[in-house]
């Protein structure tokens, strides 16, 4: 897929612009205000990208990772350029899964997903604070309450993709 190129279609371009705002604007989640004793709150930008990614992976090129995670650490306050190294890594990760397997169906999206925000949240723990910090026990339960999002994520995407005849 060309990207904004003269051989694009229309369509293409409309569903690559509603790939990069929603994902942008889970990004943005990260900024309403929460009170809570532990931090379980999910990187919305991490799953929409993810489902996005997966559910329909010519929608966004393989590059568009680094800049959609550079704006994710300019709003998350992680540090600069986590996201954006993190985010490439799993695209690339996702595509030399693309290209080995014919099919996937669900489970299998689900469980590529879960890898790839268990490694974002791990290494951004690891680039973010001190391995001394206690934070194991608050980490494993944002992934596990971003594994279990990620399915609304898809959803999301789903709808927000619309029907392919149109």
């Amino acid at each position: 897929m060309k990207l904004l190129g003269p051989d694009d279609d229309r369509n293409d371009r409309v569903l690559t612009r509603k790939a990069v705002l929603s994902i942008m604007a889970g990004s943005l989640v990260t900024l309403i205000p929460v009170v809570a004793s532990v931090p379980f709150l999910p990187p919305f930008g991490l799953l929409m990208f993810l489902g996005w990614r997966l559910f329909k992976p010519g929608a966004l090129p393989v590059w568009a990772a680094a800049p959609l995670g550079l704006s994710d650490d300019l709003v998350s306050g992680q540090p600069l350029g986590s996201a954006a190294l993190l985010w490439q890594i799993c695209s690339l990760m996702l595509d030399l899964v693309d290209t080995r397997l014919v099919a996937r169906d669900f489970w299998q999206d689900w469980l590529l997903a879960g890898g790839s925000i268990a490694l974002c949240l791990t290494a951004g723990r690891v680039f973010a604070s001190s391995l001394s910090a206690h934070v194991d026990t608050a980490l494993l339960l944002q992934i596990v309450v971003s594994v279990a999002l990620f399915p609304l994520a898809t959803r999301l995407c789903t709808a927000l993709a619309g029907r392919e005849d149109e």
